[in-house]
């Protein structure tokens, strides 16, 4: 069986821009799934794996389409790699989360942390599952700069970089960010199978 259009499993639609601009190469069709449905999947897995791979059978199983989901987060070296698969959750809205960040981080000097993605794609024929990992490491800024990204973005500071996330060009963090390295994962995969249209 094969297809032309990948839902992507999410009602985020920052997350969905960054994804279906790194699928571009492919010429595959990626639907934003919040456009379709209202689906609202609990995460209770215990890594970024296991949550990816519950949201993309979920989203198959409702839509009947192959279905790619992400689950990322922030994990900081110095606070015990936390808020890891809790990013999204330990605070109401991104300005809280980020001001909690700074705040638990204000007296540490090592402010290494990193970006981590685990992408699942499940195809609805025979529940087949494709599953990648990407890592991006760099450092907590002392203050939130940069207006581009969302999320942690304006935080976060690639190694090799000077700027943030949110201050860098969309097209450098394209180029390694998590979500990238993840997506580059799937995107071999689907260039060397015979899934595709």
């Amino acid at each position: 069986m094969t297809f032309d259009r990948i839902l992507f499993a999410s009602g985020n639609r920052h997350k969905f821009q960054e994804v279906s601009a790194l699928f571009l190469p492919l010429g595959m069709e990626i639907l934003f799934g919040g456009d379709l449905f209202d689906l609202d999947v609990e995460e209770s897995g215990q890594n970024y794996s296991e949550n990816a791979i519950i949201k993309a059978r979920a989203w198959t199983q409702v839509s009947g389409l192959p279905c790619l989901a992400d689950d990322s987060g922030l994990e900081i070296k110095a606070l015990e790699w936390w808020p890891g698969i809790f990013s999204a959750r330990v605070a109401k809205g991104a300005e809280e989360r980020n001001e909690l960040v700074l705040s638990r981080m204000e007296s540490i000097s090592d402010r290494t942390c990193r970006y981590v993605a685990s992408f699942a794609l499940v195809f609805p024929e025979n529940s087949s599952l494709w599953l990648t990992h990407g890592i991006c490491w760099g450092t907590i800024s002392r203050q939130p700069s940069g207006e581009g990204g969302f999320g942690y973005d304006p935080l976060f500071i690639p190694r090799g970089y000077e700027g943030t996330f949110a201050e860098l060009d969309p097209e450098v963090k394209a180029s390694i960010s998590h979500r990238s390295r993840a997506a580059s994962g799937i995107l071999d995969m689907l260039s060397s199978s015979s899934v595709i249209k």
